[in-house]
């Protein structure tokens, strides 16, 4: 692929991106702080044995193969994915998940995890862009650094197989760098730091030898600290296959399994 095509597609999801608010690049408002702390009256689930939580990640697995990750949720799949997911966090036997994300000592939350399921208002209505279709979602912890992945394909690819139209992926990798916050040991820090956009494939030919398109995010007033600043997320369910996650301003939950790469 040309030098041009390549900055073109680049600047398309990029303008995607930003428009978008996309969680994993929020607006932040500084108004708004949302945290989720189970109510001392929410009932207790029976968690002795693995199975409870094995049957919980099988049912939610099911819905998110079903209904496209939640892009396609009808009312009712979304209440049934609610629920299994607070049956989950009741679950939840971590109570230090944000250890070693600030560089220091073991991360529990290290490794790549993959989106399943999301209720994130900001991601979802990605799913309604005319020119993109949104392909693989992963968030890749390498303390203190948290990279958001988000893969991209042209729209109308969606409507051939792929022996008439080959894989076209653009890739955009949002970094920030995390910390710790005092106040829940469950809650991971982040500031936003730069976007980089890369074309990985075109018609079916890998194409990622190309540099990336980067972008240095604005820093604004009160969000410049991570262990401080708006910008959070809260660790409520954390085993070694299975990540939930709730997010500060816009809010939305999302949750992830874990996988060995982010390969195409």
């Amino acid at each position: 692929m040309n030098n041009r095509l390549s900055v073109f597609l680049s600047l398309l999801v990029l303008g995607l991106l930003l428009d978008s608010s996309v969680s994993f690049m929020p607006r932040i408002d500084l108004r708004r702080s949302v945290t989720y702390l189970p109510s001392k009256n929410d009932a207790i689930l029976e968690c002795k044995t693995f199975d409870t939580q094995d049957l919980l990640k099988q049912n939610l697995l099911r819905l998110a193969a079903s209904y496209d990750r939640g892009f396609g949720a009808s009312n009712k799949a979304r209440e049934e994915a609610n629920q299994i997911i607070q049956d989950l966090e009741r679950c939840n036997t971590e109570q230090q998940a944000s250890r070693g994300m600030d560089g220091t000592g073991r991360s529990p939350l290290r490794g790549t995890w993959r989106m399943i399921w999301t209720t994130a208002s900001d991601v979802l209505v990605l799913a309604a862009s005319p020119v993109a279709a949104l392909g693989a979602i992963y968030q890749i912890f390498e303390p203190p650094l948290v990279t958001n992945v988000i893969d991209f394909s042209p729209r109308v690819q969606a409507l051939f197989p792929p022996n008439i139209v080959p894989s076209t992926v653009l890739r955009a990798n949002v970094q920030t760098r995390a910390a710790i916050r005092p106040e829940n040991s469950n809650r991971v820090g982040l500031v936003f730091e730069k976007v980089n956009l890369q074309p990985l494939q075109l018609f079916g030919q890998s194409i990622d030898v190309f540099p990336p398109l980067g972008l240095d995010l604005p820093k604004l007033p009160g969000t410049t600290e991570a262990s401080s600043g708006p910008g959070y997320f809260d660790v409520t369910y954390l085993d070694t296959d299975l990540l939930i996650i709730r997010q500060n301003a816009p809010g939305g939950l999302f949750a992830l399994i874990k996988v060995d790469s982010t390969d195409v």
